[in-house]
Formats: C-alpha cells, structure tokens, sequence
C-alpha cells in the first residue's frame, strides 16, 4: 500500500500499538530501574510523573531512547512523516515583549514590517505550485481584529483552495478575541468558516504561570492555552501542541506540561503532534536561561513519547534542533520531521542554523539516512504517501567531440 488514510483522532496511527508494544518489549532485557516502567507499557497503563523523573533521571540515554523508539515502532513502524509546506509570518509587530523572543518589533522600529492582504497571497504564490500548507503565527498587532484575519484567510482560501491553513497560535486567538469584544469560540468559530483548518499550537512555552510570568509576562495564561485549545478541538480543529525548555524551568515543570496536555487530548483526541523544541539564546533577552544540550534534546523528545500516549506523533523540529540531531531523534520516539519549510523567520532570528527551502528528495533522504520509511503527509495526518527515493535528474553531459588528425 502506498497510499492510505486515516481519521484526525488516530493521525495514522495503529489502533492496536499497545499489542504490538507487548510484543516489542519482550524481546529486550531491561534494566531494574526502567522495569516498573516496562510493565505499565506492556499493559497500556499510563506512566505517572514520578515515571517521568526516572526515566529524566535514568543514567543510560540509549535505555530511555530505546523504550520511546519501541513505542514509535509499534505505533508507525519504520513510517517517518513530513509535508511540503512554507511559513509565511503576516507581521513581527507585536505589543508584547516577550524576554525570549527575537522576532518581535515595535510599530516604531525600521524593520518592522506588516504584511497586507495582497502581500500574503503574494507570499504564498512564491510557493503554491510545491506545498500543501502554509503556516503562519506573527506578533499581535494593535490594530487587527478578527475581521482582518477573515479576509486574510478566506482571500488565501479562495485563491488557494488546495493549501491548508494551520494560522494562529493561542495567544493570537486570545488577541484577536479581546480586540473584537467576542468569545474565544466564537473568533475560532469565524475564522474556521472563513476557512482556517487547524491551529499550530505554538507559544505553550511552559504551562506553569509563574514561569511564564518571567519568560513571556501578558501572554495567554497556561489554563487560556488549554482552554483556547479545548474549544478548538470541540470545533474539530486539530492542532499540535508545543514545549519550550532550556529557559528557566526545571524537569518536574516539563512533565507536569506533559501531563496537561496528556489530559487535555483525552477530551478530544484532537493534540495530533507534540513539539518540543530548546530555548535559542542568540538575540534574545533571557541571560538566566539554562540551555539545553544535544544530550537533553534527545532525552526529552523519547520521554514525551513515553508520557503523552494521547498524542499521536512526536515530531523532531528540525527547524529548531537542525538535521543532525533531528536524525538522530527518529531513534529516540520521534516520527515526524516537519516539512520542507521554504522559508521561515522566528526560529533563525533566534539563531537556528537549519536549512530552508528543502524539497522532497531532500526530505526524503534525511528520512532514509537515518534507517526509516519517508511518508509525506498532509497537516491534519489524514492523508498518507509513501516516498520512492530517486534522486534529481542529473543533466546529460555533451558528447565529447572528436579529434580531428
């Protein structure tokens, strides 16, 4: 089979991968400490948060990553996915300051920039003959309404009918729902008839207020982030959900954010990725951060695999972490990779080194290289390829001319 479906709930995943788990995990001797754990996977029992400092504890990586890969395996085999998509950021004018973003402007700066309808649709005609999703968060301009965004992406929609929308982080809707006067569900319910499929779910950071009040002071508070989500998902929009760590919190923090989300997707089981991404230092204002290692990356990416078992894929943001470690994360729990992003902004302001403008082959072969399966999907995880890896075309060269004697 090549070519498959599947609904938003499941996102591709096999409704029998706690039996497949079962028989996985027999085949490996585990260590005394990671048994406990072993056990509740064997038996689909959910891991608490005490799990979860064992396995952020556990002194051998390569256990942990093993476990989180096994888990993967039985949910996706040796399927990788990915989608040919672009970001397209409509504005960095934002009446936040968040201290760990270096994307922001004031209206007042030279390099702010505001995109305007016609200058969107530009945008993504740069790209619409390569992708099949245009991804777009930006700053909370003071002088947009939801009206605004309506326009923005029935316009995109209309001209575009193919491209997938996935717009708007939480705190946008919550920006966007107050400089209206209107309720969450009804902003999300507008900008779903105007023709917006699904949320991104960026800007989580860390669901504990007391550190978001450092980290990003006037953002959606951690219960608005599930609450703007919860009537997403009642809606049927599905989205990702996201982690930021590395700035000032600490491990039980992390998985107690794992452990809302958890709750949250088994509302609706509509959470269809989790990504969790490091804090980038450079051009930012957060000199308290601690930054997390490449050790550390890998590490939180295979326990977000053991602890969210509502949330079908775990993506290695490769626009974040780059190639390299993104490679070696499909090892580690991870089953996505993102998409061919052929240009993006906030990540490489904040001093992310990946390349851009990637096209299938290329994809494909990152995928390949590491030992898997490449499977382009759409964004909402319904619609399913496999890939044949065959390289680009190379031109022929010109037959060498004879000698004359």
């Amino acid at each position: 089979m090549t070519d498959w479906t599947s609904t938003p709930s499941l996102a591709g995943c096999d409704e029998k991968w706690v039996e497949n788990l079962t028989g996985l995990l027999s085949k490996y001797n585990w260590s005394e400490t990671l048994q406990p754990i072993v056990g509740k996977l064997r038996l689909g029992e959910r891991l608490s948060i005490d799990d979860g400092h064992i396995l952020y504890s556990h002194k051998s990586l390569h256990e942990v990553g093993q476990l989180a890969s096994l888990v993967k395996l039985a949910r996706f085999g040796y399927n990788v996915f990915f989608n040919s998509n672009v970001h397209i950021n409509q504005t960095n004018i934002c009446v936040l300051a968040c201290k760990f973003c270096a994307f922001r402007r004031s209206k007042r700066q030279s390099d702010s920039y505001e995109l305007s309808i016609d200058g969107y649709l530009d945008e993504i005609a740069k790209y619409a003959d390569v992708i099949d999703e245009v991804h777009s968060v930006g700053g909370l301009h003071p002088d947009w309404n939801v009206d605004f965004y309506e326009n923005l992406i029935s316009s995109a929609k209309a001209k575009f009918p193919k491209v997938s929308i996935k717009a708007l982080t939480a705190v946008e809707i919550k920006h966007l729902s107050n400089q209206s006067n209107i309720s969450f569900t009804e902003t999300l319910t507008r900008l779903k008839t105007a023709g917006l499929d699904s949320l991104p779910g960026g800007g989580a950071e860390i669901l504990n207020d007391e550190v978001r009040e450092i980290i990003c002071n006037g953002k959606e508070s951690s219960e608005e982030y599930l609450q703007i989500h919860r009537e997403a998902h009642a809606l049927d929009i599905p989205s990702n959900s996201t982690m930021l760590f590395g700035t000032i919190e600490d491990v039980h923090d992390r998985l107690m954010h794992m452990d809302k989300l958890r709750r949250l997707a088994d509302e609706y089981g509509l959470f269809q990725c989790f990504v969790p991404y490091p804090f980038l230092p450079d051009s930012t204002r957060l000199p308290e951060a601690q930054l997390a290692t490449s050790n550390e990356i890998l590490r939180t990416i295979a326990v977000s695999r053991l602890m969210l078992d509502s949330v079908p894929h775990i993506k290695a943001y490769r626009m974040n972490i780059g190639d390299e470690i993104a490679e070696l994360a499909l090892n580690y729990g991870a089953d996505d990779i993102d998409g061919t992003v052929r240009q993006e902004s906030i990540m490489h302001l904040a001093g992310a080194k990946s390349s851009l403008n990637y096209d299938t082959y290329q994809m494909a072969k990152l995928v390949t290289d590491a030992g898997f399966v490449p499977v382009k999907r759409n964004t909402i995880y319904t619609k399913f390829s496999l890939v044949k890896l065959e390289p680009p075309k190379r031109p022929k060269r010109p037959k060498r001319l004879k000698m004359i004697q």
